[in-house]
């Protein structure tokens, strides 16, 4: 009944507009929010809250810009961003503010607690996605036949685990042999599986066992890398540090004094290290995105690979959200939720970097509304998947 009177007050509505012969495009008095611009499409306004715990770096921004700046301008929808989340009850607590405002859905990049993120946006009547992750298997399967779990897109943590390999392989084969790591915000799931993956890509053990998940396990157990459970095999592990706060450089500094050949990152070095690594003259690597910044370090400076993201890889999960809030949910065979890993694609000079960032700026998205339009609307599975599939850069 609730369904039914909601649709016959936005039928009203619709008359209403109709028969005054315009519209009035949506707006937020709320700072952190990007109203819809008049746009192709017809409808209400889909109201979306963004979970974010990264609001600065490179990856965030690109990706926040995609939303802000190019679907708020060409689809009825509007985002609304929340400050940096730091654990579960900040998650919750801003998924309840959004439905007590009267939002649509949820598109979660934060990842305290994905599981009472998904549980909260149901209690609440809210269609909820994973952008750019992807839950823990079990939690999938727990959800996956919910009707308010629209699904998620993004690099699977198979997926996590061969960037880490490919990066920490890509300097081995160059016959480095010393590096530094830095495992980010691990006990993070990505970055757990990406150092794991460094580790064998160098040819190293981890508590006398280079089995993934047996090393992935000791990460989580460790919440972190003891670096005297690491045994190199031809390149060594000489520093190793992660997290940020009042002795991150002293530890970056330490690493640098340990004379690495290579400064390996798991994410974030670009955004918080770029500058000390190119003064001390040490080549490095990241997991991040095709920003300008990104870039600018490897033309003129010493970032030497980056396995990243485009900022409009996020594009399914909006279009996803948009046939669920529509009422054209995109369902498998078995009626659950999408699940679609995407790879990373990998730069390791000027020239290969600008192909990808190039392929992904402003106006002329990856992810463009041409391609959108496609993905929106009454779509198969199948036919979804091939577009993420198809467009990847």
């Amino acid at each position: 009944m609730k369904k039914f009177l909601k649709m016959m007050m936005s039928l009203s509505l619709a008359f209403a507009l109709a028969a005054c012969g315009s519209s009035t495009p949506a707006t937020s008095g709320d700072s952190g929010s990007t109203a819809a611009q008049p746009a192709a499409d017809s409808g209400k306004t889909v109201k979306i809250g963004v979970l974010v715990a990264d609001v600065s770096g490179e990856e965030a921004l690109g990706f926040r810009s995609y939303f802000e700046n190019y679907i708020a301008n060409n689809y009825n929808a509007e985002f609304t961003y929340t400050e940096q989340l730091t654990d579960a009850a900040g998650e919750k607590a801003a998924i309840e503010k959004f439905a007590a405002q009267g939002y649509d859905a949820i598109i979660s990049m934060s990842d305290s607690d994905r599981a009472t993120q998904l549980q909260t946006s149901i209690d609440n009547g809210l269609y909820y996605a994973v952008a750019s992750g992807m839950l823990a298997d079990e939690q999938f399967e727990q959800y996956k036949s919910n009707e308010y779990f629209v699904g998620q897109v993004g690099p699977s943590m198979d997926a996590e685990y061969e960037a880490g390999y490919e990066m920490g392989k890509y300097f081995a084969d160059k016959g480095v042999k010393k590096v530094a790591l830095y495992g980010a915000f691990i006990p993070n799931p990505m970055h757990v599986y990406r150092a794991a993956g460094v580790l064998a890509g160098i040819g190293a053990t981890y508590g006398g066992t280079s089995e993934k998940d047996a090393v992935v396990g000791q990460i989580f157990g460790d919440q972190g890398i003891d670096i005297k459970k690491v045994e190199a095999g031809d390149v060594e592990l000489v520093g190793y540090f992660q997290g940020f706060g009042d002795t991150t450089f002293d530890e970056l500094f330490a690493c640098i004094g340990a004379q690495p050949e290579a400064f390996l990152s798991v994410g974030m070095a670009t955004t918080f290290f770029t500058q000390n690594l190119n003064d001390a003259g040490i080549e490095f690597s990241d997991i991040d995105s095709f920003t300008e910044a990104n870039g600018e370090a490897m033309k003129n400076g010493k970032l030497v690979y980056l396995a990243g993201k485009y900022s409009s890889s996020i594009g399914p999960v909006f279009a996803a959200i948009m046939n669920a809030v529509n009422g054209t949910p995109v369902r498998d065979a078995d009626g659950n939720a999408i699940s679609l890993s995407q790879d990373y694609l990998v730069a390791t000079d000027a020239a290969s970097f600008e192909k990808y960032a190039t392929a992904d700026k402003g106006d002329t998205p990856i992810f463009s509304k041409d391609v959108l339009d496609t993905m929106i609307g009454a779509v198969s599975y199948d036919d979804f998947a091939a577009a993420v599939a198809a467009n990847r850069g």
